[in-house]
């Protein structure tokens, strides 16, 4: 049978609009993907500095990672590792704390990568309170860059072979751990001894313009990479979490924090952090 001209471009036509309709409809699929179910996920990896580290919670100056909130094997913190074997996922479930004490965040993709070659399929991110936490507030990381070592970072993570679940946790409030703790006189010789966030924490009883503006300056950037973490890890709804502030709004109280140098999470910190961003995770939200 021969198809008129006129039938061949209408054909044509509803051809192009059927293709245009299912990529849309696959586009719209994979941006509302349902999260990995939790007895899919066999390793995980945790980014990060020393907070994911659990630093200063068996010892001073030393790294304790079964504490850690994220990949912790101790049963008082109750990291995400053991609730999610306590859902779905196999006991024998690994997880790898692939955070380095001390990183900023442009240390962030080489972790990404080493999680991408261990094979992860959920990966947490703790990053940022390092670029805050320098010597002068002329030093911290500018946001743009810690929004390109960020994204950077996210990218590598999204073309694993592996598509792994991601969870990104905000950063802490500097301000608030300096009010918690400004009126003791231990916190504030530790500070000074271990040099301890001097953007933040220097000259600790000073009410003087300058020091009140400095300490401001430092949180206003700390607020600036919380959204930059929001807004590049939006950029990946099917994979990406974000805890919508949870940590960063949190309202740390003394016991929260380490009295060996009054600046990292306690145990009870450590569990803490846990708490409030599983609460936020793919699964349990």
């Amino acid at each position: 049978m021969r198809i008129s001209v006129r039938a061949r471009r209408a054909l044509a036509t509803l051809t192009a609009g059927a293709v245009i309709v299912s990529a849309t409809l696959f586009s719209t699929s994979a941006a509302h993907a349902a999260p990995l179910p939790p007895d899919n996920v066999r390793v995980m990896a945790a980014l990060g500095d020393s907070i994911t580290q659990a630093s200063m919670t068996c010892g001073s100056l030393v790294n304790c990672p079964a504490n850690s909130w994220a990949t912790g094997t101790s049963t008082t913190v109750n990291s995400h590792l053991l609730r999610l074997r306590a859902t779905a996922a196999p006991d024998n479930l690994v997880g790898y704390n692939d955070a380095v004490a001390g990183s900023l965040s442009s240390a962030l993709n080489a972790q990404a990568q080493k999680a991408v070659t261990q094979r992860a399929q959920y990966v947490t991110i703790e990053i940022g309170a390092n670029d805050a936490c320098t010597r002068t507030v002329g030093a911290m990381t500018p946001t743009a860059t810690f929004r390109t070592n960020v994204q950077a970072a996210l990218a590598t993570l999204a073309a694993s072979p592996d598509a792994p679940q991601i969870f990104v946790a905000s950063i802490p409030s500097l301000q608030r751990l300096y009010d918690i703790n400004r009126s003791s006189f231990s916190a504030r010789f530790t500070w000074s001894v271990l040099g301890i966030c001097q953007s933040m924490l220097a000259n600790p009883t000073s009410t003087s313009a300058v020091d009140v503006q400095r300490r401001a300056a430092v949180q206003q950037r700390v607020n600036e990479y919380n959204q930059v973490l929001a807004e590049s890890c939006g950029a990946y709804p099917a994979t990406c979490r974000y805890d919508g502030g949870a940590v960063a709004t949190y309202a740390f109280v003394r016991s929260d924090i380490s009295t060996r140098d009054y600046f990292h999470p306690s145990v009870s910190g450590q569990a803490t952090l846990a708490s409030i961003t599983w609460a936020k995770t793919q699964w349990a939200s």
